[in-house]
């Protein structure tokens, strides 16, 4: 009963007309908490929390670094999900949200790589090293760009969305690099702090701020996605009956 529900919604979600009538007040619903914890978060972790014992103020810095950094691993993460289920299943909708969330995802991981050398500047007193996290990170921000590319570049919509499926699918390999590149080789970049939870890395009065910010992060990726998926449906089924419709029912 459970699985022939979630069949039904799965298959009425992936309906191109009922996903741009519900899109714009499930964008919203996004953004307004996703700009609230930001702010709560950045504020905080920025002006309210005490200043660390080992790095002082430089490491405020983390309350944008490491939510960029989480959206850049989850972006790609959901790109890659979505590209299974296009090349699968051919669903159009998750064509879209590949070509919709990589320039989001690509904006993200460029946030987290800026951040992280002007937080590794004080730290490490270089602004760049070939650190296997931040090499790692640089070659996601290429997959980013590579799917933007191949995108732009093939001019069949429904041949470049399969060949950004498959560029999303094989290149998620690099995510689990990133994330256990500080354990697997001996790198400049800390370990984990939010994930250790076997014994606290932060106060929680610093750590709740970054929680926050990373939730408020994650709500605007999915508003700013879910708006570039509405763009490009109505760009890509242009002359399909219902958008014409559609437009002559609003003007």
């Amino acid at each position: 009963m459970a699985r022939s529900a979630f069949m039904r919604w799965f298959h009425r979600f992936g309906s191109l007309p009922y996903f741009y009538r519900v899109s714009a007040p499930l964008a919203w619903a996004f953004a307004f908490p996703g700009v609230l914890l930001v702010a709560y978060g950045i504020y905080n972790g920025l002006a309210v929390v005490p200043a660390d014992y080992q790095q002082g103020d430089a490491f405020r810095i983390i309350y944008i670094h490491v939510p960029s950094a989480w959206l850049s691993l989850f972006g790609y993460t959901s790109m890659a999900v979505a590209g299974f289920v296009a090349l699968v299943w051919r669903l159009k909708i998750a064509e879209i949200f590949i070509i919709a969330a990589a320039p989001v995802g690509a904006s993200f991981t460029f946030l987290a790589l800026v951040t992280g050398a002007i937080w590794g500047k004080p730290m490490w007193g270089t602004w760049w090293v070939w650190d296997a996290r931040l090499t790692s990170e640089l070659i996601l921000l290429f997959l980013y760009l590579g799917v933007i590319s191949l995108h732009n570049a093939i001019e069949s919509p429904r041949a470049a969305a399969r060949a950004c499926a498959l560029l999303a699918v094989v290149g998620v390999i690099n995510v689990p690099i990133i994330h256990y590149s500080v354990e697997w080789w001996n790198t400049l970049h800390q370990g984990p702090t939010v994930t250790r939870f076997d014994q606290p890395a932060m106060q929680t009065d610093m750590l709740i701020p970054l929680l926050a910010s990373a939730l408020g992060f994650t709500f605007i990726f999915g508003w700013l996605t879910l708006w570039g998926m509405r763009v490009q449906l109505l760009w890509r089924e242009r002359r399909s009956r219902w958008v014409k419709r559609m437009l002559t029912d609003e003007f």
